[in-house]
């Protein structure tokens, strides 16, 4: 059985990005493997084994187009409520609560936030499917 190990974007300033995983959702550099062309970066905490692979390419001055085929990363936090009102103090902008219920029954409640270079993070509150 496959196991997901990490999932990759590429970002233009390390600096910036690392430092926003680590204010947002706690990732610490696990490792980090620099070449001529490009340095790659896997960020991770002690929640899972999952990681993020950012990209650095070198030579890179343009922020990346996005396209319209990347929708979102996400993530599952305990206490939603307490989550948002961090992002906001840390100011990394949050977007409003949601609660998703359609037809009346609650699928999820989550916000939306963007990393630096656009990404879009979905910060859902964990239950349900959500673990």
């Amino acid at each position: 059985m496959a196991k997901q190990i990490h999932s990759m974007i590429r970002v233009l300033e390390e600096d910036r990005s690392v430092d926003f995983y680590f204010k947002a959702f706690g990732l610490e550099v696990a490792d980090r493997l620099d070449f001529p062309d490009f340095t790659l970066v896997y960020l991770s905490n002690d929640t899972t084994e999952f990681e993020l692979e950012l990209t650095i390419n070198k030579g890179q001055s343009k922020p990346y187009d996005l396209g319209n085929g990347y929708g979102h990363l996400a993530v599952s936090v305990d206490d939603l409520d307490a989550e948002h009102d961090r992002f906001e103090a840390q100011g990394l902008a949050p977007r409003k609560l949601v609660e998703f219920a359609p037809a009346g029954q609650k699928i999820a409640r989550f916000f939306f936030v963007a990393d630096p270079d656009g990404y879009q993070i979905e910060v859902l509150e964990r239950g349900g499917r959500f673990k």
